[in-house]
């Protein structure tokens, strides 16, 4: 096990040498977050230049974190990946910088706990969540992905509002309902892709429910069923989504830039609208045109 651990290390500290052996450890974890997270990435453009480099380390955290599952197929090494963050993790919060690994990622990180004195809890919940749901392919309900996303979304934002020196209670909350809402419609957005994935990202309640199988999700068939079933799921979303937009004139306007993802969450469900909620629309394969004209109105006014 020791040896098979320590040849993973080998090979993940390979690949990122070659990675950033031109690029600083920052702007390796903006690359990052641009190629996997592009919404999350354009909008904390919009950050005070110190809160960003922290607001980046943190995004870069968790897509490494989040996305393990999808390059790993056996639990027991999937497991030992999640392991490895956690130890990165721990180290951050002592003073020996040498137990950092020389991972770009890694560096940021240790440098933005330390000077920006992020929550350990929230980090660990960003690992703890992906832990927990290794390997499983769904959820039970709606409920049970709703605390599953205040773990594994929400809590990003509370670090980034850490980050902006934010400490205020509608500013939580805001952060609790948007990252809920940003997080079902990422569940949404990956129904297509249900059968890649080895992830049923509808809940099997909802499923049963509606009488939706499995293999209509695989075959990305779209019925009226499927429909009512997106429908609950969007709804959801949008309530969440509009109860964090109630928040924001109780919240400063630094604190309001951390919540611009949600424009692009917004539109999505109106595009989903739109196509009548047939999950499987060609169009929603698509940003819009005019997602970072919104973005920056949106911010220009205020109003996210």
């Amino acid at each position: 096990m020791r040896e098979a651990f320590k040849r993973l290390n080998n090979g993940i500290f390979m690949v990122i040498k070659r990675s950033a052996t031109t690029i600083s450890n920052a702007q390796y974890c903006m690359k990052l977050v641009k190629n996997h997270d592009y919404e999350n990435f354009v909008t904390m453009l919009w950050l005070k230049r110190d809160a960003r480099s922290c607001a980046f380390a943190v995004r870069s955290f968790n897509i490494e974190v989040s996305r393990i599952a999808e390059q790993v197929t056996q639990r027991e090494i999937g497991l030992m990946r999640i392991q490895f963050w956690d130890d990165v993790v721990n180290h951050c919060f002592s003073n020996e910088s040498r137990k950092i690994p020389r991972h770009p990622v890694a560096i940021e990180l240790f440098k933005a706990v330390h000077n920006y004195g992020l929550s350990k809890r929230n980090l660990k919940n960003l690992l703890n969540s992906r832990r927990e749901y290794f390997g499983v392919n769904g959820f039970k309900t709606l409920d049970e992905m709703e605390k599953y996303l205040e773990l594994s979304v929400s809590s990003a934002y509370y670090l980034i509002l850490q980050a902006c020196g934010i400490k205020d209670i509608n500013a939580d909350h805001a952060a609790s309902h948007l990252g809920k809402a940003q997080g079902i419609v990422q569940q949404l957005r990956n129904v297509p892709m249900s059968q890649r994935l080895n992830f049923v990202s509808i809940p099997q309640e909802l499923l049963t429910k509606y009488r939706i199988s499995h293999e209509e999700l695989f075959r990305c068939k779209p019925s009226d069923l499927l429909g009512n079933c997106v429908y609950e799921m969007a709804s959801r979303a949008y309530q969440h989504l509009m109860k964090a937009r109630s928040l924001q004139k109780n919240i400063s306007v630094d604190g309001r830039r951390v919540f611009l993802p949600a424009i692009a969450t917004f539109a999505y469900l109106d595009r989903l609208q739109k196509a009548d909620y047939n999950i499987f629309h060609q169009k929603l394969k698509y940003r819009p045109w005019d997602l970072l004209l919104q973005i920056w109105l949106s911010n220009f006014r205020n109003q996210h």
